[in-house]
């Protein structure tokens, strides 16, 4: 049976963002903490060992596979800092176009630093993924 690597914990959030080797985005993580968390309502919490997550929510997939997952997240990584976005929402894109300098996987939009993107698309994404994914996962 497949487990589900990366769960909610009670790692510190504070600790996790202080180590955090380079200041630039140390500091791009205590203000994303902030505008992620103002604006979603939720408070930061630790998934795994390097996701700050806002809110969960439980999916549950045709071939059965099902496990919780944040709303939205990011991690201050050494080489960018990754956002977490809910995969499948078709405003996604639209609002991508208007976030600044960027690059996309399947869920994650990648920042070198947060002086690249426009914070007020930033909060509009961060909305409209958590507005996504509880009409598409309701409780």
């Amino acid at each position: 049976m497949y487990e589900q690597k990366t769960k909610e914990t009670e790692n510190s959030v504070i600790e996790f963002i202080e180590s955090v080797d380079h200041p630039k985005k140390r500091e791009d993580g205590y203000k994303l903490l902030d505008i992620f968390a103002e604006t979603t309502g939720y408070p930061g919490k630790m998934w795994g060992p390097s996701i700050i997550g806002f809110g969960s929510y439980h999916y549950k997939y045709a071939t059965g596979h099902e496990g919780d997952a944040p709303l939205v997240g990011f991690s201050p990584r050494k080489a960018k800092i990754s956002l977490y976005f809910a995969p499948g929402d078709s405003q996604r894109e639209e609002l991508l176009q208007k976030l600044g300098k960027h690059t996309t996987g399947k869920a994650c939009v990648y920042i070198n630093k947060l002086d690249d993107i426009d914070i007020e698309t930033l909060k509009t994404l961060i909305r409209q993924s958590v507005d996504f994914l509880k009409v598409t996962y309701p409780e």
